[in-house]
């Protein structure tokens, strides 16, 4: 038996929770993954996993072994590293669990130029809506928008923020009247959407020098953030007024080619939804995968800098810890 070979499966296996993740990750067949991890715990005369029908959980003896056997698998990569790096092209797929709003408005526009600088690494990309062990399961990487409850060990890292904009088909600012004021868009059709914890997004906050405002807004339609692409779609044929993300400002989107125009613009908005950076500790010595880190860190660094002013990410607002099935109830103490 390879005994190198199967503490890196063993390892994998540890870190995924299924032998089928950690072979999407090593690029190997599931099969072989569990006969080597078999043979070594045949070897040691312990039993490492406890199989499930949903995955793997390692049992005491397993966890204390990886705990003993990490720090050589660390430096064994690392010296591979160092030694291969000059030489070698980065090959393999990299798994890549993204909520849709960044993967459609951010990633998807840049992945041809990652392609075309590591043509060797496949990416596997998955929507995913939270951060539940159950959702970033099998994943090397995770991007996701807001304030994430569970993270479990995962490394996490704020790399950007997103704006918000409010704003409107020409034809219907035509018909109602742009606001001056916040509060004038208590007299609007708002489209609202519910956040990824089921709250209705309907207060829309503001301030303005010393001046903060909180609007709960009203319409006559309301959708789940898997399908925001909706509010968008009507908003784009007049039904309404839509709060945006400002990356909608990019280049070739609604609000650069004026399908849709900005209100309220002198006007900035609290609570900015820090994009984070998720991944477990082990992906950053496995070289393709630290490439996309870099990668997409360097993105949103990029997306900062072409702002017309800085969005520093804030804390989660006050009525997404109130846990109301609105957000201007939050707002109001109800």
């Amino acid at each position: 038996m390879d005994k190198l070979r199967s503490l890196h499966y063993f390892a994998a296996a540890a870190e995924a929770r299924s032998f089928s993740g950690a072979a999407r990750r090593l690029d190997l067949s599931v099969a072989a993954v569990s006969k080597l991890v078999t043979a070594l715990e045949r070897e040691l005369g312990l039993k490492l996993f406890e199989r499930h029908a949903h995955g793997l959980s390692l049992t005491a003896n397993g966890a204390a072994y990886l705990e003993a056997c990490q720090p050589a698998l660390t430096m064994l990569a690392d010296a591979e590293q160092q030694a291969t790096a000059a030489n070698t092209r980065a090959r393999g797929t990299v798994v890549i669990g993204v909520q849709p709003v960044i993967a459609q408005q951010c990633l998807t526009p840049a992945l041809p130029q990652f392609n075309a600088m590591y043509p060797d690494i496949q990416l596997d990309i998955r929507y995913l809506i939270d951060t539940s062990p159950e959702e970033c399961r099998g994943a090397d990487v995770v991007l996701v928008l807001g304030w994430p409850d569970r993270t479990g060990d995962l490394v996490h890292r704020k790399i950007g923020a997103a704006s918000f904009v409010i704003c409107a088909a020409p034809a219907y600012w035509a018909a109602h009247a742009m606001p001056q004021h916040p509060h004038e868009l208590e007299q609007h059709q708002c489209l609202t959407i519910r956040g990824n914890t089921g709250i209705l997004m309907d207060s829309w906050d503001f301030y303005k020098g010393g001046e903060r405002v909180s609007v709960a807004v009203r319409g006559w339609l309301l959708t789940d953030n898997a399908h925001r692409d909706m509010v968008i779609d009507v908003a784009l044929a007049g039904g309404g007024v839509v709060r945006l993300l400002d990356w909608h400002k990019r280049p070739g989107r609604e609000l650069s080619n004026g399908a849709l125009v900005p209100a309220l613009t002198d006007w900035q908005q609290p609570d900015v939804p820090p994009v984070n950076l998720l991944y477990p500790a082990s992906v950053r010595r496995i070289r393709r995968v630290r490439l996309f880190i870099d990668f997409v860190t360097q993105l949103f660094s990029e997306i900062e800098r072409q702002r017309d002013r800085p969005t520093p990410p804030s804390g989660p607002p006050e009525w997404r810890k109130a846990h109301r099935a609105r957000a201007s109830s939050a707002a109001r103490g109800l």
